[in-house]
Order: structure tokens, then sequence, then C-alpha cells
């Protein structure tokens, strides 16, 4: 196997190769390194290989499990791996290494990944572009002068660029779906409580964040998360089971669905680009022809009392977490340690009180229960995944210096404001790469369900993938070219 062969395969493919002897493990960890070598200098998506780990596998021995041999990437925080560096993307900390395996780590390398080095992060992963002190911008293979989103961003360019067929995320307000929207990727938010947090976490941001991989193809997602969505004593709690395994969804009989959708922003005076909107328009007339039922209509809510509450929830208590980081590594939050908008994010997160989380709780509930009278009419919600195509490198970074936390937030969320109502509400949402702008950037569409229904959205993607196929959209900087 040479490397454009390698990279132009799923996670699916590789692993079928390994199970037929075709190849090894081994062989398949050193293309990655190569193609790490390749493409890695102009994008910088990946800040460590374990060199360590290829060197140590066996030539011969096959992996257990359905991804046997697959090679993978981490991103810098989140689930970790003991006595691996986890630095956060923050100088804050620099040299910091995981005490254990978190419980995802465990079931990826049950599932027979080779996990083999981390992916760059914004810093502490808030900031929808991937740019940050400690290891710089990390580019989009599509266009090297434009952002790759965030938080995930590295990993989503490792994908894209053809360096792993899949690498691990977390979505706290569409970290997955909007690098992947950036992309041209598969990113799927699961439902909380979906995938574990532990064992150091139970739950974090009042729910609102999960942890799960961007990918290629829809096999890859639905495969990846029948691996890592086991319930798990002394999680907070077990949410519905599916029927049967979620890769039995790729290409299932599609039932009749009711699908609402919508081009319009939910942030007043904001709108979305029209290349955006045509995309969206093309994906609601394929919906139509396959026989689904499209009402164009959207949930009617406060804006301005859920961002107000969000900004709070993400907030609330985050200041504890720096000075316990802090105090660990015996530094102190400063312009030294942090950017300008952490230490406001910071001083911001001191001055909450209860009563300012309880009315934010308030707020959030509010809306969840507006999204769940919503969805007792329509199986699914079609939306932007951003309204925006993705922007030059540096406008992001420069916000981040020139505005507080609040103000940084509201200008964010003006691009990705459809992204963060399935992280309050819990529910599943995925976005796919169902378009290109003129200028031959991704254009990513948002699919939201039901509380639980992710096998919902895995038959309607495979769906789509079949009607509007991606595989064979390759962007200017990838391992095979």
């Amino acid at each position: 196997m040479n490397l454009a062969e390698y990279s132009s395969c799923d996670g699916v493919a590789l692993a079928e190769l390994v199970r037929k002897g075709e190849i090894s493990p081994k062989e398949l960890a050193h293309l990655f390194a190569e193609a790490v070598e390749k493409v890695n200098p102009r994008i910088n998506a990946v800040i460590e290989v374990y060199f360590d780990r290829i060197e140590g596998l066996d030539d011969h021995a096959s992996s257990a499990g359905p991804f046997a041999g697959v090679p993978f990437l981490m991103k810098d925080i989140g689930a970790g791996e003991s006595g691996r560096h986890q630095e956060m993307g923050s100088r804050l900390m620099k040299g910091h290494v995981a005490d254990t395996d978190s419980f995802l780590t465990t079931f990826f390398k049950k599932a027979g990944l080779t996990l083999l080095g981390r992916t760059t992060t914004s810093e502490f992963a808030l900031g929808i572009s991937t740019e940050s002190a400690l290891t710089g911008a990390t580019r989009n293979p599509w266009n090297l002068e434009i952002t790759a989103g965030g938080s995930s961003g590295g990993a989503a360019v490792s994908v894209a660029a053809g360096i792993v067929p899949m690498a691990h995320g977390s979505d706290n307000g569409g970290s997955i779906r909007i690098p992947a929207s950036a992309c041209g990727l598969v990113g799927l938010k699961p439902s909380r409580g979906r995938v574990t947090l532990g064992p150091d976490i139970g739950e974090i941001w009042p729910g609102m964040l999960q942890e799960f991989v961007l990918s290629r193809t829809v096999r890859d997602t639905a495969l990846m998360l029948d691996m890592v969505s086991k319930p798990v004593l002394g999680d907070p709690f077990t949410i519905i089971q599916p029927a049967r395994p979620y890769v039995q969804e790729v290409n299932a009989p599609l039932e009749r669905l009711r699908i609402a959708w919508t081009t319009d922003s939910w942030q007043p005076g904001s709108s979305v680009d029209w290349e955006v909107v045509r995309c969206v328009e093309q994906v609601v007339s394929e919906c139509e022809r396959a026989g689904h039922e499209l009402v164009e209509a959207s949930p009617a809510f406060d804006y301005e009392e859920y961002l107000h509450a969000l900004c709070v929830a993400w907030a609330f208590g985050m200041y504890v977490g720096f000075d316990v980081f802090a105090a660990a590594k015996g530094r102190t939050i400063s312009e030294e340690n942090l950017a300008q908008l952490l230490l406001s994010f910071y001083k911001y997160s001191k001055g909450l009180t209860a009563a300012d989380m309880f009315m934010a709780e308030f707020a959030l509930n509010k809306f969840r229960r507006t999204f769940g009278k919503f969805f007792e009419q329509y199986d699914v919600l079609l939306t932007p995944t951003l309204i925006k195509l993705p922007e030059p490198l540096g406008t992001y970074a420069k916000m981040q210096t020139d505005l507080d936390y609040l103000d940084y937030m509201r200008v964010s969320d003006e691009t990705r404001v459809h992204t963060t109502a399935a992280n309050a509400t819990g529910q599943p949402a995925i976005t796919l790469p169902l378009g290109h702008s003129r200028s031959g950037l991704p254009i990513g569409v948002q699919l939201m369900a039901r509380f639980g229904e992710e096998g919902t959205l895995i038959r309607l993607a495979s769906s789509l993938e079949q009607q509007m196929p991606w595989c064979d959209r390759i962007p200017p900087v990838h391992a095979s070219r």
C-alpha cells in the first residue's frame, strides 16, 4: 500500500485490509508517520507523534476490534491517555501529562485503534478557530489562509488532509461540527450522556459537552458510535439504548420523515451567506425527491436570554479549574500564561454567583422545552452548520485580543448560531459536507434529531451520502497529492 492508497481509505476499509492480512498495524503506522511528515509542516495539525508506539508495534501481529490497527489521533484536551502529554492548547498547561486513561480512551483502544499522537486545539477549547500562543495557527487544507474552525481544528485538518481516517474531538457548542463543516467532514455531536466522560468527570457545562470523533464517512461514524456509546457504572444517568447497532442503520431503509428546515439566522441582525443558503436549499430539494416532507419552520425563542444563559453556563466556576491548574504547574494566572480572552473568561467566571447559575439554568430549561415542543411535530431540523464561509486566519485571534469574553462569544455565535442549540438541549446533531462554494470551500449542513435518536440521523445521513456523495472531494493539501 502506498500513501495515496492509504489516505483514500476510511477506517472500515483499513481495518478490513488488516483482517485479511494484506497490511499490518505497524505498516499502517509508518504510512501515518509518512503522511504527517508530508503535509503537517503546511497545516500544523499534529503537535506530537508517538514514535515510540510506532516502533513498539509488532510487524506481524494483528489488533483485535473492528478498527484493528487503524491510526488515530487524540485532541489535546478532554479524553486523555496515561503517561502522554495533554497541554490543552495553553501555556498554562505546558508539560502536563495525563495520569490515567479516560473511559473513552479505553474504548478507542478496545475498538482496535492505534493511538499515535495528539492534535491542536484552541486554548482550553474556547474559540471557533484553532489558533493559540502555544501551538500557533492550524491551517485549512482547502485554503491555507483560512481558518480550519475550532476547537477540534487539528482533528479536522488531520482527517481532511489524509493523515488519519478519523480523529478524536469534543463538542461543547459546535467544536466537532464547526471544524468538520470548515474542512469537509462528517461530524456528529451525540446525545447528552451517550458517550461517558468518566472517570474524572460526570458532566460539565450543564451537560452540554460531548466527546466523539470526526470522520470522512458515515459508516465510520456509525461503527465508532457503537464502540464508544457504552454506559459505565457511576455515570450520572444511562440514556435510552439503540434497538440495534448503529452500523446497521447505514444504508438501512429510511422511513418518510417530516423535516423542518431554515436558512434564517437565529441571531437578530445577522444573515446567512447566499452560498450557504443555496446549499441548504439543494439539500432540501434532494430530501423532497427522496420522498420526505419538508416544511420551512424553526423554533421561536428569546435569543438574548438564551445567549446570556449559555455564557453563564460555560463560565460558571471555571476559575476554580484555572486556579487548580496554575497551582499544580507552579504558574500564575497572567498574560504570560493565558491569552487575553482566557483572562477575561477567568475574571467573568469569578464574578458569577449561584443565583446567576440558577437563572441561567431556568432560561436553558425554557429553551429545551421550546425545542421539545417543536420536535413533537418534526423528526429532524435541517439548518446551516455555519452561516458564513470560513474566514481568514487571524480574524478570531485578533478578536481574542480586542474583545472581552461576552463580546467574543456574541461575535462567535454569529457564525455558529445553529450549532449551540443541540448542546443546550442535549439532542444529537450531525454536519455533512453536502456543498462547496464557488471558491472551492466545503459547506456543511446540520441535521438535528430528537434526543437519543442518533439512528435517525445515521439513516438520513447515509442516504444523503449516496444522493450527494463527497468522498471524491480532496483538498489541495492532502497526503495523496
